[in-house]
């Protein structure tokens, strides 16, 4: 009996997906679950007749793959992977891989790979994005771990990736958790997208006084262009979406939203290496504020703002809507790249930006067409620093901001809550200031902590402390940096 191609443990809805696709680009693959019955269900239904083979335990599994083996787990974050782990360790030999698809958390992935490694086996942990659809059809693939086991893997995950101008949304990332970190930022990413289009429905709904049906138009014209993405779509989608009474859908749906964590984990990543995360960090605070919703209500009967009341232009509105829409997502997706540069020097991984972007373009929940210009921005220039230095967007968030500022004036004047969109500009006016009050901060802590500064008119790197008080010593705390 020949033997498959690649094992997956864990046939709820990404694994058993996943698998079919497998199969379909040509691959035998065995499948197993912890509850039995789900793989007798699978081989009877779904996978009748294909190139499966339904295993009832890890030995099986095992014993049922080709050399090198390569077993891909699809399983719950956290104890669920070390607990397969420990279970693959003793049917698997050297040079054997396995594959956490999972949303693990990239510090787990690390200690991981180490402790595989040391067993003389191979790991990967791989970001797997783009929901039941994707999996099925062709899913954005962001593997990393240890490099040695990328080519016997290479021909299975790009075949069966998203593909944008037929190259494959699938490639090697770095070693160790660097495929996991990156599937963290692309979901800190996700978060601040799906933020900033609800702000922007928001201030269509309580400001512009629009239907559902009109904001689904507009988000149908601004999927035609720049704004061009899966999010977009799905927005258009759902606003256009009627129920059994024929009324809008998303306007029965109770405001809190939920979150898996990943969001989470990509700004407490931002806090620990210091880089400043605020549109992604943001988006998780919001989420948390849509979750406190019975203090909400009882604040709305009590706590009073102004009255919603627009007078302007509202066609001209809309396009700076979209500019700020624009705007915004550029800042999100620059932060990003910037928590990513950190992350590589921190882990010592050498990251491909260009190819992260071509990554992201197909296959998964933030693809765009406005990847293909962050791509070709790292492609003239892999060294870049920040992605607001690059000619394109700098030249295009300049042209947006006029637009952006008008909305963010429109709605702090009108009482309309839009934490994402105005703090992306509150951080490109920010990342343009050449001095920032941070002298001032910096003389406070010195004068209650004796935290000691820099001067302008010294070398960097050289520091000082005043007696501010006259009553204070000369002595100064050390400096550091968290």
């Amino acid at each position: 009996m020949k033997k498959a191609d690649i094992g997956l443990i864990g046939l709820a809805v990404m694994g058993e997906n996943l698998v079919l696709n497998m199969e379909s680009k040509g691959f035998t693959v065995a499948v197993y679950n912890r509850t039995i019955d789900k793989v007798d269900k699978f081989i009877a239904g779904r996978g009748a007749g294909k190139n499966f083979i339904g295993c009832h335990s890890i030995a099986e599994l095992c014993a049922n793959l080709e050399r090198p083996r390569k077993v891909m787990m699809l399983v719950k974050a956290g104890s669920p992977v070390d607990d397969f782990i420990e279970q693959l360790i003793p049917h698997l030999e050297a040079g054997d891989i396995i594959i956490d698809g999972g949303n693990s958390h990239f510090p787990d992935t690390i200690r991981r790979a180490k402790y595989v490694e040391s067993k003389g086996l191979l790991y990967i942990g791989t970001g797997v994005s783009g929901g039941e659809e994707g999996a099925l059809l062709g899913p954005s693939l962001m593997p990393g771990g240890s490099p040695a086991a990328w080519p016997a893997v290479k021909n299975i995950f790009q075949a069966v990736a998203a593909k944008v101008d037929g190259e494959p949304c699938c490639d090697w990332v770095g070693e160790n958790g660097a495929g996991h970190f990156v599937k963290m930022v692309h979901n800190g990413i996700e978060y601040g997208d799906m933020q900033i289009i609800c702000e922007a429905y928001q201030i269509m709904k309580e400001l512009l006084g629009m239907t559902a049906d009109e904001m689904h138009d507009t988000f149908a014209e601004w999927n035609k262009g720049d704004l061009d993405s899966y999010l977009i779509e799905i927005t258009r989608d759902i606003l256009g979406f009627k129920d059994e009474k024929g009324e809008p859908l998303v306007e029965k749906i109770l405001d809190t939203a939920g979150q898996k964590g990943t969001g989470k984990w990509t700004a407490v990543s931002a806090l620990d290496l210091g880089i400043p995360l605020t549109l992604i960090g943001e988006s998780v605070f919001a989420r948390c504020l849509s979750a406190q919703k019975d203090i909400r209500v009882k604040a709305s009967k009590v706590l009073h703002g102004p009255e919603k009341k627009f007078t302007g232009d509202r066609k001209q509105f809309l396009s700076d809507l979209k500019d700020a829409l624009f705007g915004a997502k550029i800042i999100s997706y620059a932060q990003g790249y910037d928590l990513m540069g950190e992350a590589a020097k921190e882990y010592h991984w050498v990251l491909n930006n260009g190819g992260i972007a071509l990554m992201w373009r197909g296959g998964c929940i933030i693809r765009s067409v406005f990847l293909g210009k962050i791509k070709e921005a790292f492609d003239k220039n892999p060294g870049l620093e920040h992605l607001l230095l690059d000619a394109f967007f700098k030249e295009t968030i300049e042209k947006a901001q006029a637009g952006w500022r008008r909305v963010i004036a429109s709605a702090f004047t009108n009482g309309v809550p839009v934490p994402c969109l105005a703090t992306a500009l509150t951080y490109f006016d920010g990342i343009r200031s050449e001095r920032l009050p941070a002298n001032l901060l910096q003389a406070q802590r010195d004068y209650f902590g004796a935290h000691t500064y820099e001067r302008l008119d010294k070398p960097r790197g050289e520091f000082f402390h005043t007696n501010w008080t006259g009553r204070g010593g000369d002595t100064a705390s050390t400096t550091y940096t968290v």
